[in-house]
């Protein structure tokens, strides 16, 4: 640092640099949420077959509702950090600097035109993983003719809260969901 100090751009890219780490986290940590619950799935479905027991399959639910909520929550922070980019530090730094733009990558990635279909592509795959896997355990189960009252309550709220994440899952996709504005991240 030169002894006049810290100046406005310099902080804008410190902060810059603390979002992207934070981001890259997120994303790697997101990512790795899909390999563990299909491990989990694995496990708990090998484990319910060899033990012939359909009721181990009712563990599928809750881990997959709370795998999948940690994805999607991850995913929301990261899409909101990378508003918070486009929509406050980069014009800040751009307007600070005379430059007609600053981190264009944040917004050139976002503009290609097989974009919008990835994106479908990408909820259908959250909700493969963390919805639609735990209602086929909850049929299994439901159809093996091993089922007893209080697990098949405890199976309607599981259902639930599946179908709720579902809905959760559909409403943070993007481009469905409109963008978050700069001022709305948290």
């Amino acid at each position: 640092m030169s002894e006049q100090g810290v100046n406005g751009g310099q902080l804008l890219l410190a902060e810059y640099q603390s979002v992207k780490d934070e981001q890259r986290a997120r994303i790697g940590f997101r990512d790795n949420l899909l390999y563990v619950t299909l491990a989990v799935v694995a496990a708990v479905v090998a484990a319910s077959a060899q033990a012939r027991q359909a009721a181990m399959l009712l563990a599928l639910p809750p881990v997959c509702v709370v795998l999948g909520w940690t994805y999607l929550v991850n995913d929301e922070k990261i899409s909101a950090i990378g508003a918070y980019v486009r929509g406050e530090l980069g014009p800040r730094l751009a307007e600070l600097t005379g430059a007609e733009a600053a981190f264009r990558w944040e917004t050139a990635h976002r503009g290609d035109a097989r974009r919008a279909s990835r994106k479908v592509i990408q909820c259908g795959v959250d909700l493969l993983a963390f919805c639609l896997v735990p209602l086929a355990g909850l049929v299994v189960y439901w159809a093996s003719g091993q089922v007893s009252a209080g697990l098949v309550v405890l199976s309607v709220a599981e259902a639930l809260a599946v179908a709720g994440l579902g809905v959760q899952v559909v409403l943070y996709a993007q481009p469905f969901a409109a963008a978050a504005s700069p001022s709305s991240v948290s």
